[in-house]
């Protein structure tokens, strides 16, 4: 088969005025590296190479770049995650300094580490006569002076990685136990393997090749200080020819290091893609829409869980006190910015933007950093480890307090069994589907044994029957649970069919706490209401209903004392619509103009404009629109009955 000619898209051909310039730099930066391979006697290269001096200066090469690399790597590490994470005054300017040798010439930075640590040093006398060390003219001079302009390398390639790194993995394992030592190790480092080794490979490269900096402070003593830089720049006085082998030599190594990296030190490596995001787009496998398994006969059931009430007064930009029994499941709505996620970010201890006083049972853990408060987070998206598999992430908060691999290792697949993924406990989160992934995530929180369990949205991510099928299987869950529970949704079926209670913010603060039926019937918000599928009129009571706020007004049944700020709720199956100004007893006639129609369920959606009213939002059976003729900018009359509308005060 003819594999299919690939045609140069119009326009993709580069400009010559760039092109040319291109070209030329590439002569340029080509050209020294043509003259070494043109001028090796390439007949003497063995003996060049083999050569005892030369042989021994690779030797101490090889010793001062690896000793380099160790120290670079037990203070850079610490250095870049502090660069990264930590904010405090100054730091950009400590940034600077850190990759201030990058740009210093190496013989400046051997005459400053020889005024630091020389004889004659700031700190050299101290070092020789408390210790008996001295830096200069030693092989541990060399190794200092290849730290100093080697590690900066290291801290530049791994900051990058660490702030490509979202916190809410970090912050995750915080809240299933870990302390910030282990989750250090055991997620942040192994997450950002890829920049480490970059880094590393690059400061040793970078040290192997150090020449300015470790003359001048380290001299140049065969078998003590004298590299193979060294070495290379006596030969060219005394062997020009053996010179460019050692030469050569050194090209090779730098080339295979960057070779090998491929890019990865620019921050452009392959796919870099979220792993959450992969396994979101991962369309779901005949087992995760199959019905949930019944837990195996042999599964041992859970112990019956310890009460964990809830009390919290938080202040800061949310402001509310929170009450709960245990087994309490709330939702927790409200517009974007209403202050539902730093709710559950106060009572993780994880923003400076609000603060909570918050008590479990008899335990006040205010004061308590975040994994030692007992209380477990699931993010939107699960933040499941990447390089973790499922059963080693849902063990995670089992292994963070303590409990033997074994025993830590059963109880997650017994978590992973109830929610209808043991069969998956081995594959790695990238594998997993969007459902299967959230249920996971939950069954790593559950295990955990947390005293209270925070949701932020679990199920947005998901499709619409995967989302009913864990949504089943969270609200069977929760059931069992002997803490609380706060999840933040937009889903007004999660709302009403998973919680106890609903808590309405805006602006943060609270509008409104009650059972889901009282929220339903008489939301307190008009984003509640929207979201609800009510529409929401806000406005000013009047003797006989309501004074819209954008002009008009509302005739109710049953209407508030005058001047009360209030909210009209009117559903969107008591409109009517007409084609004709209507008769009879309606009290709130508009005219209007439909501007959408969409579908909603077996009925039509129709959104109505007028200049009498605000927007309104009703719903009619397809028949019903056939009937009046109605389309995209028809001319229409609605009206609703005044004991349609609901008046509550705000």
């Amino acid at each position: 088969m003819k594999r299919p000619v690939r045609r140069r898209t119009p326009g993709a051909r580069a400009p010559l005025l760039l092109t040319v310039p291109a070209l030329l730099a590439v002569a340029f930066l080509m050209l020294p590296l043509v003259g070494i391979l043109a001028r090796t006697s390439w007949g003497e290269l063995g003996d060049h190479l083999t050569a005892e001096a030369t042989t021994e200066a690779l030797r101490l090469s090889l010793l001062v770049s690896l000793w380099s690399l160790g120290l670079s790597l037990l203070f850079g590490v610490p250095l870049a995650w502090l660069l990264a994470r930590v904010p405090f005054p100054g730091k950009a300017s400590l940034r600077s300094l850190v990759l201030l040798p990058m740009v210093l010439p190496p013989t400046v930075g051997g005459v400053a580490l020889l005024l630091a640590f020389g004889r004659r040093g700031l700190l050299g006398p101290w070092l020789e006569d408390t210790f008996g060390i001295t830096l200069p003219f030693h092989t541990s001079g060399a190794v200092l002076a290849a730290t100093f302009v080697a590690m900066p390398f290291l801290v530049i390639s791994l900051e990058g990685a660490l702030g490509g790194l979202r916190p809410r993995y970090e912050e995750t394992a915080a809240s299933l136990g870990a302390s910030p030592i282990r989750v250090f190790l055991t997620v942040t480092l192994p997450m950002v393997a890829p920049g480490l080794i970059a880094g590393a490979a690059l400061t040793w490269a970078r040290a192997l090749g150090e020449f300015g900096a470790t003359i001048t402070f380290a001299g140049n003593l065969p078998g003590t200080t004298q590299t193979l830089p060294l070495q290379v720049y006596l030969l060219l006085q005394d062997s020009p020819e053996a010179a460019t082998s050692v030469s050569l030599l050194l090209l090779a190594i730098a080339m295979i290091v960057l070779i090998a990296l491929r890019g990865r030190w620019t921050g452009t490596p392959g796919d870099h893609r979220d792993p959450a995001s992969r396994a979101a787009a991962r369309p779901e496998d005949p087992a995760a829409t199959a019905p949930l398994p019944e837990p195996p006969p042999g599964l041992p059931h859970t112990s019956v869980p310890e009460p964990w009430p809830l009390h919290a007064d938080v202040t800061g930009f949310t402001r509310l006190t929170l009450d709960a029994g245990p087994g309490t499941t709330i939702a927790v709505v409200g517009p974007n910015g209403a202050g539902k996620t730093t709710l559950l970010r106060a009572l993780l201890g994880l923003t400076p933007r609000a603060r909570a006083e918050l008590r479990l049972g008899d335990d006040d853990v205010t004061g308590l950093p975040p994994h030692r408060r007992g209380v477990a987070w699931v993010p939107q998206d699960g933040a499941l480890f990447p390089h973790l598999s499922a059963l080693t992430n849902t063990a995670y908060g089992l292994r963070a307090h303590g409990v033997p691999r074994a025993e830590a290792r059963r109880e997650a697949q017994g978590w992973l069994d109830r929610l209808g993924v043991g069969h998956l406990a081995h594959r790695r989160p990238a594998q997993l589907s969007g459902g299967q992934a959230q249920r996971v995530a939950l069954a790593r929180a559950l295990a955990a044994r947390p005293r209270l369990l925070l949701l932020d949205e679990p199920l947005a991510a998901l499709d619409q029957t995967t989302r009913a099928r864990v949504r089943h299987t969270l609200r069977g869950h929760l059931a069992e649970f002997g803490g609380v529970c706060l999840i933040v949704t937009h889903d007004p079926v999660e709302a009403v069919s998973l919680a106890d209670r609903v808590l309405v913010l805006e602006d943060g603060r609270a509008l409104q706490d009650e059972p889901p039926a009282e929220v339903t019937r008489h939301p307190r918000s008009p984003w509640v209401a929207r979201m609800l599928g009510r529409n929401a009129w806000p406005g000013t009571a009047t003797a006989d209903g309501l004074a819209l706020e954008g002009g008009g007004r509302l005739v109710v049944a049953e209407p508030l004392p005058s001047g009360t700020d209030a909210l009209a709720v009117i559903a969107p199956e008591a409109v009517s619509v007409h084609r004709e100004r209507p008769t009879g007893s309606p009290r709130n006639v508009w005219p209007g103009t439909v501007r959408e129609i969409t579908s909603a369920g077996s009925r039509l959606r129709l959104l109505i404009t007028s200049a009498e009213a605000p927007d309104l939002v009703a719903e009619i059976t397809p028949g019903a629109a056939a009937e009046l003729g109605i389309a995209d900018g028809s001319a229409v009359w609605t009206s609703v009955k005044a004991t349609e509308a609901t008046v509550v005060p705000l």
